[in-house]
């Protein structure tokens, strides 16, 4: 039997899929689909201190093996997730729960951070650092090793909690991003976030998305999110890495391991397909049997040394 449970910065979880931020809200539009307690954990919609309405529609492109997405980070607000979704979720799953949290600037990022120190199920933090930075023009926090360093730096003095910079592909080098975060006491790391495009209406000689730009998803991405995997884990090896990105069967999942991720998101694949995860979970002790491991686990960091 394959032993399927993996391990992220002392939290175990029974399997490594686990749905992305964004794709999966906080798991009440999946919860009628198939039980939620099948999953490793799930990442929930990434959550601002305030209420946000998102952008303007149209914010939903679809693009050859994928899609482009300007969503806005619409949500609640942190108050209201606390009050009304973290009760429901501890009711209808009972794993371990990564809570996706963006700010707009240091303070507010760890605001947030601190806000979640009471939320026992909430296991990990995954702060997603490719928001704007509103006291610097503008310019994403990960987009630099200064300004992830020093997001990393203020929400590690904010929680006790594990912390995972999700870290964002529309960089020169992600690797000294990830280095950067390292050494400012990051637990782990979530990558890739979505690499930026835009589409433009023939009809209309406009860009189809009201915000003119949008991020890609989906399979178009997975070559790109399994370099970048493999080049973090040949730069922060002992750091434990969620891989993320256009992943969409068991054996994708395998690659990403492979490439040196200990766990996998599930992000645009949910959207095509509600099963996604549940249909990938169930297909993984095949691919690991079919590769030789009794531990999926062993699998992580393997194609660095040929195993």
């Amino acid at each position: 039997m394959v032993d399927l449970s993996v391990h992220l910065a002392g939290v175990t979880l029974k399997n490594p899929i686990i749905p992305a931020s964004g794709t999966f809200g906080y798991g009440r539009e999946f919860a009628d689909t198939y039980d939620l307690d099948i999953l490793g954990a799930f990442s929930w919609k990434g959550t601002t201190r305030d209420p946000r309405p998102g952008n303007p529609q149209p914010r939903i492109a679809e693009t050859a093996s994928g899609m482009l997405n300007a969503v806005g980070l619409q949500n609640p607000g942190m108050e209201a997730v606390l009050r009304e979704e973290v009760p429901w979720i501890a009711e209808h799953f009972h794993g371990p729960v990564i809570a996706n949290v963006c700010g707009f600037s240091l303070e507010e990022y760890a605001e947030n951070c601190r806000a979640l120190e009471d939320a026992e199920q909430v296991k990990i933090l995954e702060v997603n650092i490719s928001c704007p930075n509103v006291h610097a023009g503008g310019k994403n926090f990960g987009s630099d090793p200064k300004s992830a360093a020093a997001v990393t730096r203020a929400v590690r003095a904010a929680t006790k909690k594990p912390v995972f910079l999700k870290l964002s592909p529309n960089v020169t080098d992600i690797a000294e991003i990830a280095r950067a975060c390292a050494d400012e006491g990051a637990d782990g790391l979530c990558l890739i976030n979505t690499l930026l495009g835009m589409r433009i209406d023939l009809n209309t000689k406009r860009p189809l998305l009201a915000n003119r730009t949008g991020g890609l998803s989906g399979p178009a991405v997975f070559p790109v999110a399994v370099r970048m995997v493999w080049d973090v884990y040949e730069a922060v090896p002992k750091l434990p890495i969620i891989g993320c990105g256009g992943v969409d069967s068991a054996g994708a999942a395998a690659e990403m391991l492979l490439a040196g991720a200990s766990a996998v998101e599930v992000g645009a694949a949910n959207l095509r397909d509600p099963w996604a995860c549940k249909t990938i979970i169930e297909d993984l002790p095949g691919v690991c049997q079919r590769l030789g491991v009794d531990k999926i686990s062993d699998l992580t960091g393997g194609a660095h040394h040929g195993e």
